[in-house]
């Protein structure tokens, strides 16, 4: 049987059972047994091997009851990231690669429904009032919708895929974004409570790092997690407090932003606050909590490089505080943020850790940076493959005073 008349089957039987069929009436297993039944029916006089048998069965089931093709690629682990621009144009990024795959909708009204039972399912809403959402899947991938009028090309569907692995130091160093020496130091600049801040671009594996990072967090003390989906796996963390924001309602009221929960998160005895993104006002909200005796704070944030990312910053309290001098803001920066890791997606889709920066202080009216690693490219790179290691500077840490504090005696 070929993919053509596979799918034309799928579609035939799925139409038979919604006619044939109560469907408000039997549960989920029911169902899936009566498919099966009906799929071996229909294919008792053709040869159809049992791989096809089982894949007809998964089609016609999700189609009614689950979010239709996006079930298959979702069970695929070496999907990363699905990108859905109307009923007839699937992407998906497979192994650090793009490509648009064959597979289609079988028309912009299945795309909605599955778009309204995946909103649904968060306790959140989208409608032509209220076109754009940020959620989150049941297994905690990120979703973005975006509906028309707005998307020209019909609803637009994007799905970060959420690992069901957590990340870890460990799988980082195998990855070789980061060596063992450097993940060493970084524990102990976390147990030691420094502001740590992870830049990067789109897709360059800020929150995966984040997620890395926060588990060198000691065990016995309290987080907080502040995000717009909630995607981060700390584990083993008994005292964890996990806050996700809520967009508006249909008549616009309801809404809870990043600046409300990290207001709220600093009236809830937090040891340390864990900020998916800062993209606005938030910021200033965020520099306040490090400079007011929250120290361990870590976050992420958009940018093309450390200094960039400094300037970013400043925009970004601009944004909540429009009258504040902008001395005043690099020097809030330069006292609250204490060390910028910068991620790159690089030219052979691989992520590496390129930069690991000191943030010293505030003088003459820049906000000074101490470079303690940066990337290197060997003599083994090309145009198509990056090879090459983080470095070791020849600076030292500046400020070691929360290593001491912290009875660490280590050199970094």
């Amino acid at each position: 049987m070929t993919f053509e008349q596979e799918q034309q089957l799928a579609a035939e039987i799925k139409e038979y059972v919604i006619e044939t069929l109560p469907l408000n009436e039997i549960d989920d297993e029911v169902l899936e047994e009566k498919i099966e039944q009906i799929v071996l029916e229909k294919t008792g006089g053709v040869y159809c091997a049992i791989q096809q048998r089982v894949s007809i069965v998964r089609q016609v089931y999700s189609s009614i009851r689950g979010f239709g093709l996006l079930d298959t690629i979702m069970n695929d682990d070496t999907i990363t990231e699905v990108m859905i621009n109307g009923p007839d144009n699937v992407f998906i990024e497979q192994n650090g690669k793009l490509f648009k795959t064959d597979r289609k909708f079988e028309s912009q009204r299945r795309l909605e429904d599955v778009i309204q039972r995946i909103v649904g399912l968060a306790g959140r809403e989208v409608n032509q009032a209220n076109p754009i959402c940020d959620t989150r899947l049941p297994d905690g991938s990120r979703v973005n919708v975006v509906l028309p009028p707005i998307a020209l090309c019909g609803p637009t569907l994007t799905i970060r895929k959420f690992s069901k692995t957590p990340m870890t130091i460990e799988k980082l160093i195998s990855y070789g974004s980061i060596t063992r020496d450097i993940a060493d130091k970084l524990q102990l600049l976390v147990k030691a409570k420094y502001n740590i801040f992870i830049s990067g671009g789109t897709g360059s594996g800020k929150t995966t790092f984040l997620n890395a990072l926060s588990n060198y967090i000691p065990k016995d003390e309290r987080i907080i997690t502040i995000e717009d989906s909630a995607e981060l796996q700390i584990m083993g963390v008994e005292n964890l407090v996990r806050l996700e924001t809520r967009n508006a309602n249909a008549s616009g009221a309801g809404q809870i932003t990043i600046r409300d929960l990290i207001k709220s998160s600093l009236r809830m005895r937090p040891e340390r606050i864990v900020v998916g993104e800062v993209r606005g006002g938030e910021a200033l909200d965020m520099l306040q909590a490090m400079n007011t005796g929250h120290d361990g704070s870590l976050s992420t944030g958009h940018a093309n490089s450390t200094e960039d990312m400094l300037s970013r910053l400043e925009t970004m309290v601009l944004q909540g505080a429009a009258g504040l001098p902008l001395e005043a803001i690099r020097q809030q920066i330069a006292s609250a943020v204490d060390i910028i890791i910068h991620l790159s997606r690089l030219r052979d889709k691989s992520r590496k850790t390129m930069e690991i920066t000191e943030v010293v202080g505030y003088e003459n009216g820049k906000v000074i940076l101490n470079p303690l690693y940066r990337f290197e490219e060997d003599e083994n790179s090309s145009l198509t493959k990056v090879s090459g290691k983080l470095k070791r500077t020849e600076n030292r840490l500046k400020n070691d005073f929360k290593l001491k504090l912290a009875g660490i005696k280590d050199d970094i």
